[in-house]
């Protein structure tokens, strides 16, 4: 298959795709890496990240969009997952779609994440024509704000996780938002 036949669109050096079986061990080595995983109640096992990837799997067959598989275009490597997901948690802002990310450490600091995240906005908004989208992290995820705010989306207000309340360091969260521009489409 060649490579561009792989993808469901590409960015200027990510290629966004479907989940394949050959994705999982690599994503369990990222869940797994307590690094990536500082802003979440713990890492997560093999069988939780195979469900995640069935989930995302599913999501994309029946919505369209999934926390796509990314892989960097110089070499085909997987790097992790940038994307859009429905998010169905009791909040005010629920059922809504989300964007989030989650690479591999050794590939933070090069601007992956906020690449991606600004390609899979231009895909909720010119592709599947969405009007809104949301992200989510904890307060103290300094680095995910961050590039929150670098790809154009603005803070709402700060809220508790519904299903972070047991959590006292990650219960408090930030949700940010971002609106399709409408043009006369």
């Amino acid at each position: 298959m060649k490579s561009d036949d792989r993808y469901l669109f590409t960015s200027e050096r990510l290629g966004f795709r479907n989940w394949e079986l050959t994705d999982i061990d690599e994503m369990f080595r990222i869940n797994s890496d307590k690094e990536v995983m500082a802003f979440f109640p713990g890492v997560s096992t093999k069988e939780q990240t195979i469900a995640f990837i069935e989930r995302m799997k599913s999501q994309l067959a029946n919505k369209g969009f999934c926390y796509f598989a990314v892989d960097k275009l110089t070499d085909n490597q997987f790097i992790g997952f940038i994307g859009l997901s429905e998010q169905t948690y009791s909040a005010a802002f629920t059922p809504c779609v989300d964007i989030g990310w989650r690479i591999k450490s050794s590939e933070w600091n090069r601007g992956f994440a906020t690449e991606g995240a600004k390609r899979c906005l231009d895909f909720a908004f010119n592709d599947l024509k969405m009007d809104k989208i949301y992200s989510i992290a904890p307060k103290i995820n300094i680095k995910s704000e961050h590039i929150m705010t670098k790809i154009g989306m603005t803070k709402e207000y700060e809220f508790e996780h519904p299903l972070l309340v047991n959590d006292s360091r990650l219960k408090t969260c930030i949700l940010y938002k971002i609106e399709r521009i409408n043009n006369a489409d």
